[in-house]
């Protein structure tokens, strides 16, 4: 483990187990924005995705129904 691992750890034993939660929570938080800014880097580097313009093809050819909230 990190040094920066183990000082978290080491803070998050030391607050209560309801700001733990908190602190956990933050740290998905960050996990998910960083993924979505790496699926951001994807799209915005305007490189041609064949199988993915394929599949967007197929979907929009694709009768569409409404949704009906009964099947949700």
């Amino acid at each position: 483990m990190s040094t920066a691992t183990l000082e978290l750890v080491r803070l998050c034993e030391a607050l209560p187990e309801a700001k733990q939660t908190e602190v956990t929570d933050f740290a998905r938080f960050l996990l998910e924005r960083e993924a979505d800014e790496r699926w951001e880097a994807i799209v915005a580097e305007g490189q041609p995705r064949a199988k993915f313009e394929a599949f967007l093809c197929a979907a929009a050819s694709e009768p569409a129904e409404p949704l009906d909230p009964n099947r949700l």
